[in-house]
């Protein structure tokens, strides 16, 4: 089919390069603008841009859709559909109504649970034992459409969000593919979401990344993991008489008991309101993530020790 592809981050990359190896024509890409990046705040296009240029595809990156001649512009590509992935605007109905079979989303949750812009990261925090990937025909509601096609992943105690963000992005790409091979072949059936079950993924807030011993060690395993390795939960630690944020990139749940934020052992095992938790790899500020032995080699954290 002739598609648009819209998409910004690294996540969206696996799709389009599962459409182009299909066979697809990508008649155009949108994504985000280039914006400052780095130490050196030059200006860096997104990596869907990137791996479009070394496509040779052409890339358009609007600020926003909602005028007349960006309209324009999309409906002279003559889509048969459009394909978004973590694009990052809001599309109007002139946008979704263009393609002569709609705009398809791939949606990193299993719809309606985890609607929004942090679906990976809120699965794992709420402790979810599944999420996958949805597709989903756009309408104008936040991730309100249809669900066309759907595949789980499990998650596991130690699924941090980067592992779980890398195995979905190659699902999401074949379960795209196999949607578009049903829409082509006039199979492809889509379901109205259900009304219960609805939860939404806000936007992760930096606020909400400092570790509280104060909840269970399932709980806080749970938080730790769901913001691996971005924005990174974190601590401070006494380090020669001041205190230094360090973030906590992995941890597992012991059985174990003391008052919340206390030091219990030398291997860095920190009781919570319930249980405890062994912290496994650890990041001091503009330094590397390291395992914990190698942590403790550098900073020595003393039993009795109480963390706030």
């Amino acid at each position: 089919m002739n598609l648009v592809f819209m998409g910004t981050p690294s996540f969206a990359v696996a799709v389009l390069d599962a459409l182009v190896a299909t066979g697809h024509q990508i008649a155009c890409v949108y994504s985000q603008p280039p914006r400052p990046a780095g130490r050196g705040q030059a200006e860096q296009r997104s990596a869907v841009h990137q791996r479009a240029d070394a496509l040779g595809i052409a890339v358009r990156t609007p600020l926003s859709l909602k005028s007349t001649q960006e309209q324009q512009s999309f409906t002279a590509l003559a889509a048969d559909a459009a394909v978004v992935v973590a694009y990052g605007l809001l599309l109007p109905r002139a946008i979704l109504e263009t393609p002569r079979h709609g705009c398809f989303n791939a949606h990193a949750s299993l719809l309606p649970r985890w609607r929004g812009a942090a679906p990976i990261q809120r699965a794992i925090m709420a402790g979810d034992a599944e999420t996958g990937i949805s597709i989903m025909r756009m309408e104008e509601g936040l991730d309100t459409g249809p669900v066309c096609f759907a595949v789980t992943q499990p998650i596991m105690a130690d699924t941090t969000f980067g592992a779980l963000h890398d195995s979905l992005a190659p699902l999401g790409a074949a379960a795209m593919v196999a949607a578009l091979a049903k829409l082509e072949d006039g199979t492809l059936q889509c379901t109205r979401q259900e009304k219960d079950g609805v939860t939404y993924a806000k936007k992760i807030d930096k606020a909400e990344a400092r570790i509280d011993f104060n909840r269970t060690a399932v709980q806080l395993r749970n938080h730790i993991h769901g913001l691996s390795p971005f924005p990174g939960a974190w601590l401070t630690l006494p380090d020669r008489g001041r205190d230094i944020r360090v973030k906590v990139l992995r941890c597992e749940v012991i059985e174990a008991a003391g008052a919340p934020g206390e030091v219990l052992d030398d291997h860095l095992t920190i009781a919570c309101a319930e249980g405890a938790v062994r912290l496994l790899e650890l990041q001091r500020e503009g330094k590397g993530a390291m395992q914990a032995d190698a942590f403790l080699r550098g900073l020595a954290v003393a039993p009795g020790t109480r963390l706030a």
